[in-house]
This record gives C-alpha cells, sequence and structure tokens, in this order.
C-alpha cells in the first residue's frame, strides 16, 4: 500500500480506469493528490481574440475532471487534495511528483502508437515514466 499518490487526470477514460487502480493500492490513511495541468500549448495556439475564452473552457474541463476523481476516491474512503496547474502536462506532473513527496503515480494512456502519437504530441505518460524516479502505475486502455 502507498501513503501518497499522485493521480493526474486529464478527465478521459484511461484517466477514470486510473482512479480505480488508485484506490486499490491505497492504504486507509492514504492521501491522494489528484492534478490536472492545463496545457498551455491549446490556449496559447488559438488566435488572439479567442485565447482566453480557450484557456476557461480548459480550466472548467479541468475543474469538472478533478471533481469527478474526487468525488470517486472519497466514496472510497480516501483523503484527496485537488490542484490545477498552468504548463505543459509532462512537465508539471514531474515537477509535483518531486515537491509533493508522492510514492507512486498512477496515470492512464490511450496506448497510441505511430503517427496518432505523433499528431497528439507524444505521449505524456511515456515522458512522466523516463523523467520521474518514482514508480508510475500506467493504466493501459488501448484495444
Amino acid at each position: 500500500m502507498y501513503d501518497r499518490i499522485l493521480l493526474p487526470t486529464d478527465g478521459s477514460t484511461p484517466s477514470s480506469q486510473a482512479v480505480e487502480h488508485a484506490v486499490r493500492i491505497a492504504g486507509e490513511e492514504s492521501v491522494v493528490h489528484v492534478l490536472y495541468v492545463v496545457d498551455q500549448r491549446r490556449y496559447r495556439a488559438a488566435d488572439s481574440d479567442t485565447k482566453a475564452e480557450v484557456r476557461k473552457s480548459l480550466e472548467l474541463e479541468g475543474d469538472r475532471a478533478l471533481d469527478d476523481a474526487r468525488t470517486r476516491l472519497e466514496e472510497n474512503g480516501l483523503t484527496v487534495e485537488t490542484v490545477r496547474r498552468d504548463g505543459i502536462p509532462h512537465r508539471e506532473i514531474v515537477d509535483y511528483a518531486g515537491e509533493s513527496g508522492v510514492e507512486i503515480v498512477v496515470m492512464g494512456t490511450h496506448g497510441r502508437t505511430g503517427r496518432d502519437r505523433v499528431a497528439n504530441l507524444g505521449s505524456v505518460t511515456q515522458r512522466v515514466v523516463e523523467s520521474v524516479d518514482l514508480p508510475v502505475l500506467v493504466v493501459d486502455m488501448s484495444e
């Protein structure tokens, strides 16, 4: 069992499945840190007249993802800390893991390969696995 778990989320199905795995590896006194990163590349790439709207939309998406994860974790009796950050997802996840003293990262992946992976700016999960000095439990939802 782990006492301090980092659960990055983007609100996707793999992230949702990762919640269930976090519950399974958590102890009764565990704290699960749920992190959503507003990907600044997405709103910075928008037209100047829509940047604020895109950013707000991403923030709302993040708040929903954090609330959903919090609800599911608390229903399982776990203590939850939610954090929303702004930046490049894999960098913010790695930084948070180093700052917060978590013992493991639990995150989902779509299992994309080839062109699909390149089109999606690479794998956030893969970059985290390569960059943290912690165990990473990867929940692969590829079909």
